[in-house]
């Protein structure tokens, strides 16, 4: 059974305190007060990626912004006690609802997290209010050269243990993630780099991008979502393209689809105006 592992702290950002879901310590801020939000991030990033986003959404609603398992300051265990795939992160934010006592909430997933929103919403239905999917993971991604050498038992994890320096992590960050490339700050950029670059975290990526690359699990279970659902993407997504949030929002009963002038990540380039589109539709009825 999922339970509270350390006492919380707080800061100005909210309050933080680590909690066990499906066995690992996850590390998980929570700032405002009212209805429940999670807001889920994806690869590469932590919770920090919400930071604007949760600032503007906490004045109404209570906030939460977990690190999945193995990312940001969460544990990182070894893939002898985490798979790594959608399956593993669903089963730990079902968990982390538990730890938390959050009940019902609506759920915001981006990209990776947008995958484990979807599962989240289409297994367990009676842990979701509604459902916004950012730019979400739903179809396999425009393939890359570090995404492909990934799935290479020996070239893979001699580039994600060793060879992914700072240079080619923020040149992959800026082309992919981002429709504007000067988007995102030097100092944002350090951080996610920094949460990357030590072996258990490069490990976690690495194990992440093998056991998801096959989506169809994740859209042969879309029919079955039955909450209000807002599909957000990046007009200028060059990884996953816009034309797959057009599809999922299709096959999602009652989905809207809105477009946001950004790239993959909206929460860094346009937080306010997604914010501003997660708060109109939350406030319907």
């Amino acid at each position: 059974m999922a339970e509270r592992t350390a006492p919380p702290t707080f800061d100005d950002l909210g309050t933080t305190r680590d909690v066990t879901a499906s066995g690992v310590r996850l590390r998980v801020v929570e700032r405002g007060s009212g209805p429940k939000v999670v807001l889920l991030h994806s690869l590469f990033m932590d919770h920090s990626t919400w930071s604007a986003v949760a600032a503007e959404l906490s004045r109404d609603y209570c906030v939460i912004t977990p690190d999945l398992p193995g990312y940001g300051e969460s544990e990182k265990p070894g893939l002898g006690r985490f798979a790594y795939d959608v399956d593993a992160f669903t089963s730990a934010v079902a968990d982390l609802y538990a730890a938390l006592s959050l009940g019902r909430a609506s759920v915001v997933g981006h990209g990776l997290g947008g995958s484990i929103a979807l599962t989240l919403a289409a297994r367990h239905p009676e842990l979701v209010s509604k459902l916004v999917v950012v730019d979400a993971l739903s179809e396999s991604a425009e393939p890359w050269l570090y995404g492909r050498l990934a799935h290479l038992p020996l070239a893979g994890s001699l580039v994600f243990k060793q060879l992914l320096g700072r240079g080619l992590f923020g040149a992959y960050f800026r082309e992919l993630f981002l429709g504007d490339p000067t988007a995102i700050t030097n100092e944002r950029l350090d951080n996610y780099y920094r949460l990357f670059n030590a072996p258990a975290a490069r490990g976690s990526v690495l194990a992440t991008l093998r056991a998801t690359v096959d989506t169809r699990p994740v859209a042969a279970q879309t029919s079955r979502i039955q909450r209000p659902t807002l599909v957000l993407w990046g007009r200028r997504d060059r990884l996953v393209p816009p034309s797959v949030g057009q599809r999922l929002a299709r096959e999602i009963r009652g989905a809207r689809f809105e477009l946001l002038d950004s790239g993959h990540a909206p929460q860094e380039e346009r937080p306010r105006e997604l914010a501003d589109a997660v708060r109109r539709f939350l406030r319907e009825g």
